[in-house]
Order: structure tokens, then sequence, then C-alpha cells
């Protein structure tokens, strides 16, 4: 298949999730990764090294805003929940399901700990998704949400590094790149707001784009990930979008109308269909498994927190995406899980990220989700309009 045959469909697909989404009330990220399983199975649709890289970028850009969304003077007020939400949220889903991919599915000890790694996770990029698109992004629930994915996805990157990275001279490179750039960008971001914001080419956005992808860079020179200095860079230069948030609401458009869509597209071309068949029950215990746990850590906290939308909360801490898609990835490339094992934890991933954002939005979804399209709009024009211009001295 040509890459103009691919990109067609690719594009059909993301216009059909775009319309689902409006008449069903469904998260579009949670349509794009079903049908990008369509698109795999049933149109021969497969990942190419441009989709890679697309949606690569992409999970780095959604990984950036939502790090610029989060308010740092509620995370400091707040930090206990996130903690505690997050912290339990990653732990025992990362010790059960490598207990008993162990234990009961009969993996070596590398494999299982690449199986609670992948399904550790909470995804960043989902959570982000669903909350800009219910308007709940700005609300305290939302921030705390958020600050607790972090926590989750820290959690799981640590132990990826820990259990399989080899430490060397590029990961002091990635490091100290990845310090360098937060500290440039909030060193410079004002002075370059005042001189080069508010024109049609868009400096400030092409500026973060440049930043993201010199992280990316040393990323991949040191074998790890630059999500998490991108969420970093993102909670660090927050303070410049509050005043500014014409731009936030222009690179959410850039963001959600080509990129965003590769990304969730991308994870849905990762399932093979065919492969489960044989691993159906396994894939099932994972999902389940995971799910279980991550209400058994997070439920009694976030009653405790975000009553009442602990339920909610907890479905949300429940999905998984990019790093369960990284970290299965990883245990492929290196040998330590083969082809069907891989594909079992993709799709426990991918389920993780449609079954309990579905169920959490019908049914647990706060008030705000009952707003009207015009009124959405009219809330939305509200927050993005621009912030007054204060004289120059």
């Amino acid at each position: 298949m040509t890459d103009l045959a691919t990109a067609t469909i690719l594009a059909a697909l993301i216009l059909i999730a775009s319309i689902v989404s409006v008449e069903a009330g469904i998260s579009v990220a949670i349509i794009e990764i079903g049908l990008g399983v369509v698109g795999a199975n049933v149109f021969g649709v497969h990942p190419t090294p441009w989709i890679d890289f697309i949606g690569s970028f992409a999970g780095i850009v959604l990984t950036f805003l939502a790090g610029a969304e989060v308010d740092s003077n509620l995370l400091r007020r707040q930090w206990r929940p996130a903690v505690l939400i997050g912290g339990l949220s990653f732990l025992l889903p990362f010790i059960g399901v490598g207990l008993f991919a162990r234990h009961v599915a009969g993996w070596n000890l590398r494999q299982a700990e690449i199986a609670g790694t992948a399904l550790s996770t909470t995804s960043l990029a989902v959570v982000y998704a669903v909350l800009v698109e219910s308007g709940l992004a700005a609300t305290e629930l939302g921030k705390i949400v958020m600050a607790a994915t972090f926590v989750t996805d820290l959690g799981t990157a640590l132990a990826l590094s820990v259990l399989f990275v080899q430490p060397g001279p590029y990961l002091l490179l990635f490091v100290g790149v990845s310090v360098l750039v937060i500290g440039l960008m909030v060193i410079l971001q004002r002075p370059f707001f005042a001189r080069y914001g508010s024109r049609v080419i868009e400096p400030e956005i092409k500026g973060a784009f440049l930043a993201l992808f010199v992280l990316m860079w040393a990323a991949d020179l040191a074998k790890s990930h630059a999500v998490l200095p991108a969420f970093l860079l993102g909670l660090a230069i927050s303070g410049v979008f509050k005043q500014h948030r014409e731009e936030l609401g222009r690179f959410r458009i850039v963001s959600f109308a080509f990129l965003t869509p590769i990304f969730f597209l991308k994870g849905g071309l990762n399932v093979d269909v065919r492969q489960l068949a044989a691993g159906g029950w396994l894939l099932g215990a994972f999902l389940l498994l995971k799910v279980a746990l991550k209400f058994v850590g997070v439920l009694p906290v976030a009653l405790k927190y975000v009553r009442p939308h602990a339920v909610f909360t907890t479905l949300l801490m429940s999905t998984g995406l990019t790093f369960g898609t990284i970290s299965s990835l990883y245990g492929l490339n290196a040998g330590i899980i083969d082809r069907r094992q891989f594909t079992i934890l993709i799709a426990a991933v991918i389920g993780s990220a449609i079954i309990p954002t579905v169920v959490a939005q019908r049914w647990f979804a706060p008030p705000v989700h009952m707003l009207t399209p015009q009124e959405r709009g009219e809330l939305e024009d509200e927050e993005f309009e621009p912030a007054p211009s204060r004289s120059q001295p």
C-alpha cells in the first residue's frame, strides 16, 4: 500500500471518528483507537515510518500540553492526593500483574516485569484528551487527575529505567539536555512572547516544537523516552499560558486537528486480532486484573479527596496507552517477550484505554458533560478570551 493510500484511509477514519464522537458523546481518542484496530485488520493499514514518527511526536506534544494545563499553585496545595492516587495507581498493578504473569501465566521473571510495567500505567494522553473535550481540564478535579497521572507515569518510567535501561554517557546527556531546555524555556518564555507573540505565523508554537524535538533527540540517543521532561517543560511554562490563553487554544487546535488523531490511530494499528485467538483468556485476565487493582488502590483515596467523583477519577486512572505501548515495544525489541506476548499486552493496554473511558463518560461523568454544544462553545470562547494586555514601562 502506498503512503498516499495509507494517508487517505487514515484521513477518512479520522473524520469518521470525529463524527461518531459528536453523535455518541464519547471521547474521540477512544473512537480513533478503535478505528485504528479496524484499519489494521480490515483495510490492511499498518504503521509506517512516517506514522510512527508523527505518532511519537504527537504523544510528546500531548504530554507537554497536559503539563501546561496543571496549575502549579493548586499542585502545591493538593500534592497529597496527587501523590497518593498516582502512587497507588502505579504500585498495585505493577506488583499484582507481574506476580500474575510469573506464577499464573507462566512467563519468566523478565517477561513478568515487562507485563507489570506495561499495565501499571495511566495514559496521560487519554486522560488529557477526555478532560479537554469534557471541559474539566480547567477544573480542580481535572488538574488533580492530571497531576496524579503524571505521578503514575513517573513510577512506570522509573521502573522501566531501573529494571531495563543500561546507564551510560548518553543517559547523562539526556538528563543534562532536559535540564538545559527546561531552564532556557523558563528564562526566555516571557521576553519571547512579548516580542513575537500573537502573530499569525505562531513563533511560540514553533519554538515549543523545537524544544520538544531536542528532548526527543536526546532521549533517542539515550535509548529512553521524552515523556517525562516534556511534561515537566509544560509544567514549568504553564504560567505564561495562563497569561496567553489564546495561545493554548491555538496549540490545542494544531494538536487535536492533526497530531493527536495519528497518535491514537497508531495505537489501534498495533493490534493483530488474529494473534489474540489463542491468548484471549490471558488478555481478559490482564485487563480485568489491571482495572481491579487500580480500583483497590485508587478508589479509597479518591473517596477521601475527590468525592463525589471518586469512581470517575478511578476509571480515568485505569486507562493506559503511551507508556504501556513503550514498555511492550521495549520488551519486544529487546527480545524479552515474543510477538504473541507483545500482542496480548498491547491489546490489554488498548482495552484499558477504551473500556474504562467509555464507562467513565457514560455513567460517572461530572455534570459538565451535560452542557449543550452551544454552551460548551461559549465556555471555550470565554476560556480562551485574550488576557488584557499590560502597558510596557
